[in-house]
């Protein structure tokens, strides 16, 4: 064993490396190589993402794996099938052959001569549910993982539906998605054989939008891939961390909720991220912390990493509501296990516009949701993706829109820390509707900050699987579990309640405008609360320090992104969107260019959930020397009362000439959304 107090080692990197992988395909490896004393083995550090690791995510990378094998990690990061310099193609998202060769890969790390035969596992977004994925199958030599920002439900959890519904978001990524993998492998690292990879490539691109509008129910194609649908079968230890301005916040004490073994969580204010580079702030040293992880179960080191508490948590204070936010008030807080039983549910019941803890409701009173189709206009984005902005705004605008219910003002700070649970009783006159539920901070000068919120379609089951027989005007209960959330409510501030059965632009409307109504008696708001001062040993993390990163790299251009909201007057037509203006990046050390610009537009007409409409383009361009290659990719989407209709189209240029064109223009049968 070498020294594991040597924090320091110098660090041999190998640009690419190819791993073979049992059908005869090579997948492309970047490699950081400890130099140890007699050349012993060292414990390695697996990263397997979409993203090309040559310039896409080339920054990330160099701020992450160089750190750990400074500390004594061989770090591997590697392509995935069909994209970045790797051979073979990905039709779609976590494929089969995409966990088979995981588990390849990490067979063939663990036999290198610079392995002792312990690997780790670590990832963000895409990297951090592969993760989830891959320990699911046991690999022997894989020890222990760090998922990020990971989903452990791909069909309530990822960026495709929410509670049943179809998200806005899945356009984008059916633009951004078959772009990525349509880009060519760089010549400089794979040699002559670029042209031929990335002809196969080409030939083979499919257009995944169409499955993931296709399916709208969660059956197997959803499960494929969803840990949730797998209980107990991770067992190596698991640090989860997520935050809460991003959209697979859940997944972390979800899996706490589940797991047996040795598994952790962090929640922090930022988005979907890194913590090291968090927004909103505080961020936090997500190295330091990752090498004490790999320490203690990599290295066996006793250094404590086991006996923190199982939840660390930012829970949130109120700040007033803005699409930017660059610190989030707050504290850390942590429970030993999850679930606590320092959290208590507190009920209230909905009666006159009021949230109340004692039962004054008349067993006959009902509420009209209203169903105005534009509601969801402050919404913000459904994840803090890097974007700049998308943020909720004030909730004012949205408000006025929806039916409310609100406490008295709160006579002590109130802490709230789990899953909000919504029990209604209502009816609908339509077969197929959604309700939308935001739970609102409502401040003493009137702005309204959201806290979190639910999307339920009302004509699927409670986990979405089947069709519910609606019945017009028949009432029926239902549960509606709201995503967690660590959140205190000040003092004077109001909590409410806000019904609605839309919230577009982030989710696609129900064909028909629909009438929902609630029966107050039957219907319960139920609160995870937290005492206000338990006794807990401080949550303390290092600030991130990129002091001593990477210099390889230099913005060229980079314009500010662009929103936009309208309403014209004279057709009723409502405009959204943003346009990120072409950014530039140049890798000083690799004499090469990306350069990137992607524009989503959303239109829909008061009154008209059928005129929905959304598109969006994402471009990439590199650049060497005299050649340049651009791939551009455009997905669109809009629907009638029985159809969904798609679009979608890859175009690339080689130095100005179209060399391949494809377009798709599937139209899908609108069953149950």
């Amino acid at each position: 064993m070498f020294d594991t107090n040597n924090r320091n080692y110098v660090v041999n990197e190998v640009e690419h490396c190819w791993i073979p992988i049992s059908d005869g395909i090579r997948l492309s490896a970047r490699l950081w190589l400890p130099e140890t004393p007699h050349s012993r083995p060292t414990p390695a550090v697996l990263e397997y993402i979409p993203y090309r690791k040559r310039d896409m995510v080339r920054l990330r990378d160099e701020r992450n794996h160089p750190y750990f094998a400074r500390h004594g990690y061989a770090c591997v990061r590697v392509d995935m099938r069909g994209s970045g310099d790797s051979e073979g193609l990905m039709v779609d998202m976590y494929g089969p052959e995409e966990l088979k060769d995981g588990v390849e890969i990490i067979e063939w790390i663990a036999k290198q001569p610079w392995c002792d035969g312990n690997v780790g596992m670590m990832g963000t977004s895409w990297g951090g549910t592969s993760c989830l994925q891959i320990a699911s199958l046991q690999p022997d030599a894989l020890k222990a993982i760090i998922a990020v920002c990971s989903t452990d439900n791909r069909f309530e959890d990822d960026i495709h539906h929410m509670g049943g519904c179809l998200l806005t978001d899945t356009v984008e990524w059916g633009a951004t998605l078959p772009v990525i993998l349509a880009s060519p492998p760089d010549p400089a690292t794979v040699g002559s054989d670029w042209r031929r990879i990335w002809q196969e490539r080409l030939a083979g691109c499919e257009f995944p939008l169409k499955s993931w509008v296709k399916h709208e129910t969660r059956d197997a194609y959803w499960r494929r891939g969803s840990v949730s649908e797998v209980p107990g079968s991770i067992t190596c230890p698991m640090l989860l961390v997520g935050g809460w301005v991003d959209r697979y916040s859940n997944t972390v004490m979800n899996l706490l909720s589940e797991s047996d073994n040795q598994c952790w969580g962090i929640i922090g204010p930022w988005g979907h991220h890194y913590p090291d580079v968090g927004v909103p702030k505080p961020d936090i040293d997500f190295q330091q912390e990752a090498v004490r992880w790999w320490d203690r179960w990599l290295m066996g080191k006793d250094n404590g990493m086991d006996e923190e508490p199982q939840l660390r948590v930012w829970l949130q204070e109120y700040v007033a509501p803005s699409d930017k936010i660059l610190q989030k008030p707050g504290k850390w807080i942590s429970e030993n296990t999850w679930p606590s039983s320092n959290v208590k549910p507190k009920n209230y019941q909905l009666s006159s516009g009021e949230l109340q803890t004692s039962d004054h409701t008349n067993p006959t009173e009902t509420a009209f949701v209203p169903n105005t189709v534009h509601v969801g206009l402050t919404a913000g984005d459904t994840g803090y993706f890097g974007r700049d902005g998308g943020l909720p705004l004030d909730q004012r605008e949205d408000d006025v829109l929806c039916l409310v219910f609100d406490t008295a003002p709160l006579k002590e700070p109130l802490d709230i820390l789990g899953h909000t649970v919504l029990h209604v009783s209502l009816e609908v006159d339509q077969p197929i509707a959604t309700l939308a539920v935001r739970l609102n901070d409502v401040s003493p000068t009137g702005e309204i900050g959201r806290v979190t919120y639910a999307i339920r379609n009302l004509a699927l089951d409670q986990i979405g699987e089947g069709c519910q027989d609606l019945k017009p005007h028949e009432p029926r209960q239902i549960c509606i579990e709201f995503p967690n959330v660590a959140y205190r409510f000040a003092k004077g501030h109001r909590i409410r309640l806000a019904f609605s059965s839309a919230y577009w632009p982030l989710i696609w409307p129900s064909p028909k405008l629909a009438e929902i109504t609630l029966h107050l008696a039957k219907t319960q708001l139920t609160l995870p609360i937290r005492p206000e001062n338990l006794a807990e040993k401080p949550i303390q993390f290092a600030k991130s320090d990129h002091a001593g990163e990477s210099e390889s790299s230099v913005l060229i251009n980079n314009q500010a992104l662009q929103r936009w909201s309208n309403l014209d007057a004279t057709s009723n037509i409502i405009s959204t969107g943003w346009h990120q203006p072409l950014t530039r990046v140049q890798f000083r050390d690799i004499d090469l260019q990306l350069a990137y610009e992607t524009r989503a537009e959303h239109k829909i007409t008061v009154g008209d959930p059928n005129s929905a409409f959304s598109r969006v383009q994402h471009r990439l361009q590199f650049s060497r020397n005299d050649s340049i290659v651009e791939v551009v990719g455009t997905a669109q989407l809009h629907s009638t009362l029985t159809d969904y209709v798609l679009s979608g189209s890859l175009e690339v240029l080689e130095n100005g000439e179209l060399i391949f064109e494809r377009q798709w223009n599937p139209s899908l049968d609108r069953m149950y959304s």
